[in-house]
């Protein structure tokens, strides 16, 4: 009894209906799987993308007051440590530290040589340097240094102690200095300063004699207006002096020869003042302030028309102050800067997105001095009823925005705005060029000259396996070219990059020949095979023809490499790199869009091939059989019937070759050079999105501005695929809808 159960419980119907659920289920199951983890993918790169967009924001962090140090219309320079710990002070009258932890001052003892004395100006060494020059009020220069040193308590706890080191006065002018320019590096200190007589000097300091003893000082000619404001750049070659008229006066300096006024420029509406001067991080954006409000960055621009060959240029303009800008204060990490002006207020701006990030109101008098903190990460300001604001800021990503990733950006040492990816450089001071306009365009470049060569050979190879060649011969044919998708792709750069891109540069002239010759070859022959008797004819089985295309074609090509030399000299007056160079201006680059286009296509021939003779295959033999039949002939067939009735799924093959293509890393990433500029040119690399997040990933610093944009690559690259993919379907139904034969 319980036998005849057990059969009847697993009886062919039922077992086979449980094998049907259980694989539908399975099925169900994988499917609903893969779309999940297409949906965390999308999530997973959303979150990495997303902080890159968040908006900036300041809070207050710390106040203290701290009147007794300001006398009206004295200097002041504020500055706070990496740890956000210590802030501090420097007027005419005091140097006073402060822990911002309780607000108390800390004691120390300033230098005889700077108690002594009225300081009228003051000037920063510039970048990472704690060097400060002042100017007295009896044309004195002392040059100071200052900062925090660290030490630990025998039980472990760190603590923080400032120092000051004050050099001798040195005497350069017998008259109260009121402007002052500083600058230092491995070759000297270099001064300039405005008197209260107005006169403009240069004093030169060399390395080995800090006192000043054998000081050089040179006077430069009156200029129009007053004097406002001074810059020394890092080189110490470039002086910018910012006048009561509007305009910043550029004098060149030289160890040898004497100061030369190189040119003018009114950079502020007429008769306002340029308040102040100062560069950015790496010294080559100047920044210019006005008393209208006015913030703007300049740069020196070649130019073939002017005598010195440059000239300066405003390359930025930033949102404006409501009252004269009175503060201003480089970031040392960055190309951001923060302002301060009249009334109060405080900006925030960065030079790379040409943006004012944040405006804070710290309150309603004057600010006197603002500072950032050597990470980037808070502001500190000084208004004029002597309160001391330290801001924290947030603010990880000022470069960034869709401007500077997809726009022209006129970046530092660039003649014009350009589109631009270099992320990184030799040095910490050059901006980060985080355009992806490039790698976009690259990516459909190589993705068009690899479908230019692939899409008809494929489909044309699928026409005739499946439409012209005998069954037998197809059978042996189509699985070698299927095979030919199993190849790695590593391999197949490496042989582009190794083997066929130096090949190419040495027998460009016998592939111009090639191009010319085999169409012409396949042509000759068809028709002469079309002229051919019947005679000849029924000697060769039908479908077998195109085995007599295989030898001409090889000797066409075995004749081309041999008459390679003689092509150069016929139609490249004897080299073909100087042709193109001279008469069509491309400069030929050894690993180009042409060897991706034919490794690539290689590569994708097989994808599109299968389906779309697979699709070809599939219209029903009777409709081919009805049309021959009608009088049409083969040709007519294929081109009126059997193209429309499998376009459906040739269109399919298309676009998964597509897909293949755009994705592809490892042939580009070997066989392009990687260089990505926007350029159609055929002989010219390019770089793919896919190929720069293979090359930079591993060396984006987490959480970085490089690596949330290599994401933000790969985000881009996810929606692209998914949208042409889901049109690609669209299309494809509406194609078998037309031309389905039911």
């Amino acid at each position: 009894m319980q036998t005849n159960s057990l059969r009847f419980l697993f009886t062919p119907v039922r077992l086979r209906s449980l094998i049907d659920r259980l694989a539908r289920a399975v099925i169900t199951v994988g499917g609903l799987a893969t779309i999940v983890s297409i949906l965390g993918i999308f999530f997973f790169l959303f979150r990495e993308v997303t902080p890159l967009f968040t908006a900036p924001s300041a809070k207050l962090s710390q106040r203290l007051s701290v009147p007794a140090l300001l006398s009206d219309g004295s200097p002041a320079q504020v500055a706070v440590d990496e740890h956000r710990e210590i802030a501090q002070v420097f007027t005419s009258g005091a140097i006073q530290f402060f822990d911002l932890a309780s607000g108390r001052p800390i004691p120390l003892e300033l230098p005889a040589q700077l108690t002594a004395r009225h300081v009228t100006a003051m000037a920063s060494g510039g970048g990472h340097s704690a060097r400060l020059a002042v100017g007295t009020a009896d044309g004195e220069i002392l040059l100071l240094k200052i900062g925090t040193a660290t030490e630990f308590s025998e039980q472990g706890e760190r603590r923080k102690r400032p120092n000051i080191q004050a050099g001798a006065p040195i005497p350069v002018t017998n008259s109260s200095i009121v402007r002052l320019a500083y600058r230092s590096n491995d070759q000297g200190s270099l001064l300039a300063f405005a008197t209260k007589a107005g006169r403009l000097l240069i004093a030169r300091i060399a390395l080995d004699d800090p006192a000043g003893t054998d000081l050089k000082i040179a006077e430069l000619p009156q200029l129009p207006g007053a004097i406002t404001s001074l810059a020394l750049d890092a080189s110490l070659e470039h002086l910018y002096v910012g006048t009561s008229d509007g305009h910043v006066v550029h004098i060149g300096l030289s160890e040898t020869q004497p100061p030369e006024v190189r040119a003018s420029y009114a950079v502020a509406a007429s008769n306002t003042e340029v308040s102040m001067l100062g560069f950015l991080s790496g010294d080559r954006s100047l920044v210019v302030t006005a008393a209208d409000g006015s913030v703007s960055t300049w740069g020196l621009v070649r130019r073939s028309d002017v005598p010195s060959g440059w000239t300066l240029t405003q390359m930025h303009t930033f949102r404006s102050h409501a009252a004269p800008v009175t503060a201003f204060a480089p970031s040392q990490r960055v190309k951001g800067f923060v302002t301060g002006d009249a009334k109060g207020h405080v900006f925030l701006h960065h030079a790379t997105s040409s943006q004012t990030l944040l405006r804070v109101a710290i309150g309603e008098f004057p600010i006197r001095a603002v500072a950032f903190a050597p990470k980037g990460d808070a502001v500190i300001a000084l208004d004029g009823a002597g309160q001391l604001s330290l801001y924290q800021v947030q603010n990880l990503y000022p470069e960034v925005t869709l401007e500077t990733l997809f726009g022209k950006v006129w970046y530092e040492g660039y003649d014009q705005p350009a589109y631009v990816w270099q992320s990184s450089s030799g040095s910490d001071d050059v901006e980060p060029k985080l355009g992806l306009l490039p790698l976009a365009f690259g990516t459909l470049k190589g993705t068009i000259y690899a479908l230019f060569l692939a899409v008809p050979i494929a489909i044309l190879a699928a026409i005739c396996t499946s439409q012209f060649m005998h069954h037998d011969f197809r059978s042996k044919v189509k699985p070698i070219i299927e095979v030919m998708a199993a190849l790695p792709t590593v391999v197949l750069g490496f042989l582009a990059g190794l083997w066929l891109a130096p090949l190419l540069e040495r027998m460009l002239p016998a592939l111009a020949g090639m191009v010319l010759v085999l169409p012409m070859l396949v042509i000759v022959a068809s028709f002469s095979w079309h002229l051919c008797p019947v005679s000849i004819k029924r000697h060769f089985a039908p479908g077998h023809e195109a085995l007599l295309l295989m030898p001409i074609l090889a000797l066409g090509i075995g004749g081309c490499l041999w008459a390679h030399s003689l092509f150069e000299v016929w139609w490249f007056d004897g080299n073909i790199k100087a042709w193109l160079s001279n008469r069509l201006g491309i400069q030929y680059d050894q690993r180009n869009a042409l060897v991706v286009g034919i490794v690539m296509g290689f590569a994708i021939v097989p994808v599109i091939y299968s389906i779309a003779e697979e699709a070809l295959s599939n219209v029903p033999k009777s409709h081919i059989a009805g049309s021959l039949a009608l009088g049409a002939t083969r040709w007519q067939t294929v081109l009126h019937l059997v193209l429309l009735s499998a376009s459906p799924g040739i269109f399919s093959g298309v676009m998964i070759g597509f897909g293949r293509a755009i994705g592809e890393t490892m042939i580009v990433l070997m066989a392009t050079g990687n260089t990505p500029i926007l350029d159609w040119n055929w002989a010219n690399g390019f770089r793919t999105l896919s190929a720069n997040i293979a090359v930079e990933i591993p060396e984006a610093p987490h959480g970085g501005s490089l690596y949330r944009v290599l994401f933000l690559a790969a985000l881009l690259l996810f929606i692209v695929t998914f949208a042409i993919n889901s049109l690609a379907e669209l299309i494809r139904q509406r194609l078998r809808d037309k031309y389905s034969h039911g």
